[in-house]
């Protein structure tokens, strides 16, 4: 396989070439885990990222929000407080990427192929633990996170700008800070899946209402590349800061 048609072809998958918005949709759980407990599915997960593509000398410029919102594990309807504590929801504005040709890791699954990205995270975290005792572990925030996009195994001989796509993630990663586990053992697994949207509008009404009423500009990618990207940590601290927790 030719390295630049892979590549060409996971731009398919993911995004659209024509710059068009894509939007991906997925829904999941979240388990806790720690030494001195036995797995517990903790919350339900669903969440929307919005992407357009553009392109630059070097490659591509990706160009997301994310928004995602915590479940109660058995009614599916979004949390507002998790023993007594506000929940947090993921609303990354920016998360963008910039891409230039990589050998995408692909296997062959019949009438359909696999791209598949394994991504480790180690960084300074955003939440030292001088400063936030109770909603950080560790100064180094690790993660892993896992992502599977399977599309027809025709998506190498179309001209299409963008094929159909279903896709699943899994991450590892602490304790949300707003869970306020401390330096206690363990963290979060999360599982979910989903597909790439015809449009904004498939998104369940249910999560479009609650975006349109409290981040209406998630409905669409954004217009120009910025930075940094946000986390759950980073917009964390930034209530924190602003008082707002």
């Amino acid at each position: 396989m030719n390295p630049a048609d892979l590549f060409q072809a996971f731009v398919r998958t993911r995004a659209s070439l024509d710059g068009a918005e894509v939007t991906f949709w997925w829904t999941g759980d979240v388990h806790a885990w720690s030494p001195d407990q036995p797995y517990r599915r903790v919350f339900g997960f669903e969440g929307l990222n919005v992407a357009r593509l553009v392109t630059t000398d070097s490659g591509y410029e990706l160009l997301t929000r994310e928004a995602a919102f915590y479940l109660d594990p058995d009614t599916r309807e979004i949390m507002e407080t998790w023993e007594g504590k506000p929940v947090v929801h993921v609303w990354n504005d920016p998360a963008n990427q910039r891409w230039r040709p990589f050998p995408v890791p692909l296997t062959r699954l019949g009438d359909q192929v696999c791209f598949s990205l394994e991504i480790p995270l180690a960084y300074p975290s955003p939440l030292p633990v001088e400063r936030f005792p109770a909603n950080s572990a560790d100064d180094t925030y690790k993660a892993l996170e896992l992502f599977q996009f399977f599309a027809p195994a025709t998506v190498f001989e179309t001209d299409a700008p963008s094929v159909p796509s279903t896709m699943s993630w899994t991450r590892m990663s602490p304790w949300l800070p707003w869970m306020e586990q401390g330096q206690r053992p363990g963290g979060l697994t999360f599982h979910c899946r989903g597909r790439k949207l015809g449009s904004y509008m498939e998104v369940p009404e249910r999560t479009r209402a609650y975006i349109a009423a409290h981040h209406p500009e998630f409905a669409h990618a954004p217009e120009a590349w910025s930075e940094p990207n946000e986390t759950s940590w980073t917009y964390f601290r930034k209530l924190r800061d602003r008082g707002e927790l």
